[in-house]
This record gives C-alpha cells, sequence and structure tokens, in this order.
C-alpha cells in the first residue's frame, strides 16, 4: 500500500478534479487482493481457528479477494453518485 501511494500520489497532484478520499479507499481495498502468508492476519486466523496452511489460503485468501473487489465496485459506485 505504501509502495502504491508513492506511485499514485503524483498523478493525483497532476490531476486537480481527483476525489482524494476515493484514492484512499481504492488504495485501502487494493491492499487487501490476495493476502498470504506474508501477512500477519493470515497467520492470526490460521492460528485462532486452528486450520492447516492449505485451508487459510483456501479460506482467508479468497475472503481477502473478495472484500477487495466488492470494495472496488463500491468505491466506483460512488464515484458515480459523488
Amino acid at each position: 500500500m505504501t509502495t502504491a501511494v508513492g506511485i499514485v500520489a503524483p498523478v493525483i497532484a497532476l490531476n486537480p478534479g481527483t476525489n482524494i478520499e476515493l484514492v484512499v479507499l481504492a488504495t485501502g481495498a487494493g491492499s487487501l487482493v490476495l493476502s498470504h502468508v506474508n501477512d500477519a492476519g493470515f497467520w492470526m486466523v490460521k492460528e485462532f481457528f486452528n486450520m492447516s496452511v492449505p485451508q487459510t489460503l483456501k479460506s482467508w485468501t479468497v475472503m481477502e479477494t473478495l472484500l477487495s473487489v466488492i470494495g472496488l465496485i463500491f468505491i466506483l459506485a460512488l464515484d458515480v453518485i459523488i
């Protein structure tokens, strides 16, 4: 997410009509895609629910990706409304 902000910030500066709040929300939603073994949340879910790594990949990673895609759709809908 930090890298994405560093890349997107100069582009936003060149486009004064950009809604900064929606960019922040989109960056946050995009940071959730494909959460896997280098994510602390992955390991917490694995341990709390006593799952194996493959089970956690099939559940946690899919859920985080769906959350990210649904968040992006919601943000795009907000962009049309606002």
